[in-house]
């Protein structure tokens, strides 16, 4: 999220939302004059919570959504209502690797690169159409520790970067 609002070329950053209150994203981000939006997620109908954040981001007026570190599943409705709209960032070059542990599983399958994917948000968990990538070499020593930390390198230059593509085209 901090990456996406210190390089924003081309997009203005209208609201950063959290389905947790205490996401020091939001913090960082109030002391740099972006407006926030926080709930708590827990005790909410999965729906419900998204329809909550759905009338918040209209009222901001965004027009295109950046998941960064949103590590909850939106509602069929939130991903139907903004079709199109939604771009999330993961830590493996799709198709491969969907879903979490993806250093561990690159590692343990023997694989020389791994990377980054910026992808739309479709119901199907991963799977929008890809539109970029940044690959990482996989070194002979790493752990998943030290592959994530050089993965998140990647994601933090190439996540502004189709952002910016995307809501420009």
């Amino acid at each position: 999220m901090r990456a996406l609002l210190e390089q924003a070329s081309g997009y203005e950053v209208v609201l950063v939302a959290s389905n947790k209150p205490e996401a020091a994203g939001l913090a960082w981000a109030a002391q740099h004059d972006t407006p926030t939006w926080a709930r708590d997620s827990k005790g909410f109908d999965k729906e419900e919570f998204d329809r909550l954040m759905s009338k918040a981001l209209d009222e901001a007026k965004a027009g295109t959504i950046a998941l960064a570190g949103f590590m909850r599943i939106l509602s069929p409705w939130f991903v139907n209502e903004w079709a199109g709209r939604i771009l999330n960032i993961h830590p493996s070059l799709l198709p491969k690797y969907r879903g979490l542990d993806t250093h561990t599983r690159a590692l343990d399958a023997g694989d020389q690169v791994s990377g980054c994917s910026v992808h739309v948000v479709t119901e199907e968990l991963d799977a929008g159409e890809v539109l970029g990538q940044a690959e990482v070499p996989i070194k002979p020593d790493d752990t998943p520790e030290s592959l994530e930390q050089r993965v998140l390198a990647a994601e933090h230059r190439l996540y502004p970067k189709v952002l910016s593509e995307f809501v420009n085209r």
